[in-house]
């Protein structure tokens, strides 16, 4: 394995980024109070930032929220050779056109607000989600589109005082200078076997989160004393809720 990558985006400087190596927590379905180990915490955007923590703005910049469509002007939303809207089948989210530089601005666009949102609440740091939406459409979109995509979005983010996380996508890790990411959020890379990846291309500021007893083992065994890293159940529901799960190295 090659030694961790002292690299930071260009505009790192000019933004706070998370700690590494703490307990953190993903709250991405709805917040509730952070654990007393939880130094960073991910949150929606529509939800508030928890008070005297590190704060990421999750926000879904590449498909839109299940049954979101509406949101979207027609021509924004992706479309098969018959003009039907080409879904995400696994959380049944419309994915959005990004193949022009004309769309990609316009869909940066909407999405800038809901940075704007993240800015004035008090958030740290975004997470835009489905960085990797490409890699399931490849007869309509590729790579290129969706770094172009993710530039918009870095720079608006580095504009606004917010750092900008890359969400998995071990394949653009080593473009994440240029494309102006600053730490990873990473899914089940304990699972994959993928930290290292992770670690070496964002120099140990990753955060992960696993959903399996197997993924958690893991990554603890391997990253528990360099990286942050939670298991949450699926849905990740809030506390109390039946189903809830959080657990930790």
């Amino acid at each position: 394995m090659s030694a961790c990558s002292s690299a930071t985006s260009a505009s790192a400087a000019t933004v706070t980024l998370p700690p590494t190596h703490v307990g953190w927590d993903y709250q991405i379905n709805r917040g509730y109070t952070p654990p007393a180990d939880a130094k960073v915490v991910s949150r929606d955007h529509d939800e508030e930032p928890a008070a005297g923590l590190y704060n990421i703005c999750y926000i879904n910049a590449f498909q839109a929220q299940k049954g979101a469509e509406g949101d979207w002007d027609d021509d924004l939303l992706l479309r098969d050779s018959g003009g039907n809207i080409v879904y995400d089948q696994s959380w049944d989210e419309a994915v959005l056109d990004i193949r022009t530089d004309a769309k990609r601005k316009r869909i940066a666009a909407k999405v800038d607000t809901w940075i704007d949102e993240c800015a004035a609440k008090g958030f740290n740091a975004v997470e835009p989600d489905n960085y990797g939406t490409f890699t399931r459409f490849g007869d309509y979109l590729n790579a290129d589109h969706a770094k172009a995509f993710m530039k918009l979005l870095s720079a608006y983010a580095h504009g606004k005082g917010l750092a900008i996380a890359q969400k998995n996508t071990l394949e653009f890790a080593s473009d994440r200078t240029s494309v102006g990411l600053d730490f990873a959020v990473v899914e089940e890379r304990g699972r994959w076997k993928e930290c290292g990846e992770f670690a070496d291309a964002f120099a140990n500021n990753v955060l992960v989160v696993e959903y399996t007893a197997t993924g958690l083992s893991q990554a603890c065994s391997g990253w528990g004393s360099t990286l942050s890293i939670v298991r949450r159940d699926p849905e990740v529901l809030p506390k109390g809720e039946s189903g809830y799960l959080r657990k930790t190295c």
